[in-house]
């Protein structure tokens, strides 16, 4: 109660000091109290917290006019008592600061917490785990001039931009949390608990059973931006906490900047080349709530636009996760985070920020290696996922977790960048329902095979497959099927093919046999070279703008290739009247290919894809 008492004090005098009206002897400045021994972190933070406000509340009752310098105002008029009963009832309104302001005021004072320095020791651990020993200059200018920061331009106002190579690994991932919020969230950022993943799951459900988001960017507002970049980092600093902690880096002295310029002025000059020159600046806080992270990180967004941003990030997420716990992810601790010699991040970071652990590789769970040794790769679910050239290359294996993550949104690896690519509607995820049938029927097929996968079963067999999956043949294609005495897949798949799905067949009413097809977005955000302005007139100049690319994705049911084109080449060969089997073969579509088709492949095999314009760029 102690406490809370006090507290209430607090906010009682820095009400009165910004409404102007001092107490006539202002109480002596109170003296630090001594840290009692075994003091939680939380009591600790909420002390600190008490004794910023106590000092903001006397810094403004020191800056008022002392009382001898106040004017009084003149007395009032003597009235009648019944026309004073009528005064009585109207209440003066405020001449001082309004309550919003005041308001402002107080989240300002919560939010003012400088944080810890970093002791010596590991600030030099952190440096050499990022950067390693002797990181050139160019590596660093990459990583201290790289602003977590949207785009200017109309068309991808929802994407950040990223100017330096190497912190792309960061940008992206933090990218594709922030398409979740703006796409799926919107109507609910000015929750600043919004993050906390009971409440996404609930969002997730209706998502699943309603609509798809909307495509219209443009119509994004910079302070719904904000917060969902803000959302955004504190999910993936609490990821990297476990869930139960975040820490965020911030520089001293020059947090609270209301503009960019500001912020950016504050930092000229500013040398970060060493171990030593980031302990100087670093101010850590540690958080166990989502909603004072929230504000803090709000308060200080203008910072995490700054050159520093991306920097400043990575190190929240290192901080959160713990140093140690870092190093027990990884497969090589004795290699830097950034890989040499481009400074690009490494995918231990970006797993780092994807599913909250630094492990190195992109499969499921762990790979045993006999010995006593394994290696480690994703352990569990993810919010969003992630695709890489690489895979189609046949140099890794990405896994279920991150093929399948819960919101349609994946970072795209290449050789050397990251992209994201993501869909409006989280359905484009779900598995066909006609695939899903083919699944079972071909497992209750397979139950009653005793050829030893020989392809062919009994009449008996046949008639069990018919109960297991409530396939209803007339009765003379059943005669025509089971009168050579056994049954072979192909040709039962043949009349599965020719038999309506309302009577447990194959055939698609709608015409698409299968077939899925869905819209999908690439976003790329290293800032090209665009001219700005008519290029014929003299004087235009290149400015830098990422590019957003939509894709038309038709992707043909996964019964093997070999039958699908046996299919098609024997209805139209047959010269029969009925072309059901024909209704399999998509319509035709131009077939355009790129580096990112390949990728989307990974994910959804022989998915052919189409767009307008420049092809997307995955570098």
């Amino acid at each position: 109660m102690g406490d809370r008492d006090e507290e209430e004090e607090l906010q009682m005098a820095l009400r009165m000091s910004l409404h102007g009206s001092p107490p006539a002897q202002p109480e002596p400045k109170r003296s630090k109290p001594p840290s009692p021994a075994g003091e939680s972190p939380d009591a600790v933070a909420r002390r600190k917290q008490r004794e910023l406000m106590a000092a903001a509340a006397e810094k403004r009752l020191r800056s008022l006019p002392s009382p001898a310098a106040v004017v009084l105002p003149p007395p009032p008029p003597t009235v009648a008592p019944e026309a004073a009963k009528e005064d009585a009832k109207v209440e003066p309104e405020p001449t001082a600061v309004p309550m919003e302001d005041v308001k402002e005021a107080e989240m300002a004072v919560e939010v003012e917490v400088e944080g810890e320095e970093l002791p010596p020791d590991v600030a030099e651990k952190l440096w050499v785990m990022v950067f390693g020993i002797g990181v050139s200059k160019a590596v660093l200018a990459q990583w201290t001039n790289q602003g977590i920061r949207f785009s200017s331009d109309a068309e991808t106002t929802m994407g950040l931009v990223q100017h330096e190579g190497g912190p792309c690994g960061v940008l992206a991932t933090v990218q594709a949390y922030v398409l979740k919020y703006l796409l799926f969230f919107s109507d609910n950022l000015g929750n600043p608990e919004v993050s906390d993943p009971s409440y996404a799951s609930g969002q997730r459900r209706f998502y699943q059973s309603s609509f798809a988001a909307r495509d219209d960017f443009s119509s994004l507002t910079e302070d719904g931006k904000t917060r969902a970049l803000v959302h955004a980092m504190v999910e993936i600093l609490f990821l990297c906490g476990a869930g139960k902690k975040a820490a965020v880096a911030l520089i001293g002295g020059v947090n609270r900047g209301k503009l960019l310029q500001e912020i950016d002025a504050a930092l000229e000059g500013l040398s970060v080349e060493s171990a030593m020159d980031i302990q100087k600046v670093l101010r850590i806080s540690t958080f166990t709530s989502r909603k004072d992270a929230f504000h803090l990180l709000l308060a200080n967004i203008r910072l995490f636009e700054s050159r520093l941003g991306a920097m400043l990030f990575l190190i929240s997420s290192l901080l959160s996760r713990g140093l140690e716990c870092i190093q027990a992810d990884r497969d090589d601790p004795s290699q830097p985070l950034v890989t040499a010699p481009f400074g690009h991040a490494s995918q231990e970071i970006v797993n780092l920020l994807l599913c909250g652990e630094a492990v190195p590789n992109v499969f499921d769970g762990k790979m045993d290696l006999g010995g006593g040794m394994s290696l480690k790769g994703i352990p569990n679910n993810v919010e969003v996922g992630f695709l890489t050239l690489l895979e189609s290359l046949n140099l890794c294996k990405v896994g279920q977790y991150l093929k399948c993550p819960k919101w349609p949104i994946w970072v795209v690896g290449s050789e050397s960048h990251y992209t994201v690519l993501f869909a409006l509607n989280p359905n484009v995820q779900e598995e066909n329902e006609l695939e899903e049938r083919e699944s079972k029927i071909r497992r209750a097929f397979d139950a009653q095979d005793q050829s030893g996968g020989g392809g062919f079963i009994s009449v008996e067999g046949f008639q069990q497959v018919l109960r297991d999956t409530d396939i209803n043949f007339p009765s003379d294609k059943l005669e025509d099927l089971c009168n050579p005495g056994i049954i072979v897949w192909s040709e039962f798949w043949q009349a599965l093919l020719q038999l309506d799905k309302r009577s447990g067949g194959m055939k698609d009413p709608t015409g698409l046999m299968g077939k899925k097809q869905f819209t999908i977005y690439h976003f790329n955000g290293i800032a090209k070279s665009v001219l700005n302005g008519n290029a014929n007139i003299g004087g235009s100049t290149p400015i830098q703008r990422p590019r957003i690319c939509k894709l038309n994705v038709s992707v043909p049911p996964r019964w093997t290739q070999d039958e699908y084109l046996a299919d098609v080449v024997s209805s139209s060969t047959s010269g029969s009247k009925d072309d059901s089997v024909l209704s399999l073969a998509p319509p035709f579509q131009t077939c355009q290919h790129a580096p990112l088709v390949d990728c989307i492949r990974t994910r959804w095999p022989r998915a052919v894809c189409s767009w307008v314009g420049d092809v997307p760029s995955i570098v």
